[in-house]
């Protein structure tokens, strides 16, 4: 399976999608995210750390369903027109919109216009913080952690005929 996912996250087009049938709000996907994204990396410790680590993923209750909300890694991103610093970008291989928080100056401006929420501001660092699509990792955070399986990694079409397959039967 990680074999998998990782041929999958150097191919174009896949993002992480949520079946929001399966999604109980629990969380889970956040707190992976936190810790993946902490310094020890241990969820014991990274509680202790001198700067708490911050989640790349929410879980979010829109119009009474519960979804786990992702940066989308749009291929027009509006997020990438309004950055004024550069700090957003488009990796030309996966088509990951990346973030580079060491030219970001904290305008907000991509928090304003992405279409999803999913980027958020860091007030503590003064930094924008997305999604990056764990790339330490062999697999994604969130979706190891989902403990009903409603993250789901693959295309826009391979989602579309899973949830089309679960309604037949």
């Amino acid at each position: 399976m990680a074999k998998d996912l990782l041929q999958k996250k150097k191919t174009k087009d896949i993002k992480i999608y949520c079946d929001i049938t399966k999604c109980v709000g629990c969380k889970s996907c956040e707190l992976a995210c936190a810790v993946e994204h902490s310094q020890t990396k241990n969820i014991f410790t990274a509680l202790r750390e001198k700067t708490l680590p911050k989640k790349r993923v929410r879980a979010e209750n829109v119009s009474s369903k519960i979804i786990s909300l992702h940066c989308q890694h749009c291929e027009d991103a509006p997020c990438i027109k309004a950055c004024m610093s550069g700090a957003l970008s488009k990796d030309e291989k996966t088509g990951a919109t990346l973030h580079d928080k060491d030219k970001c100056v904290g305008c907000w401006m991509c928090v304003m216009v992405c279409p999803f929420g999913a980027i958020v501001r860091d007030v503590e660092n003064h930094i924008a913080v997305k999604c990056d699509l764990c790339p330490d990792r062999e697999d994604f955070a969130c979706v190891a952690a989902c403990p009903t399986g409603a993250l789901f990694v693959g295309t826009k079409e391979e989602f579309e005929k899973k949830i089309k397959q679960k309604k037949k039967g």
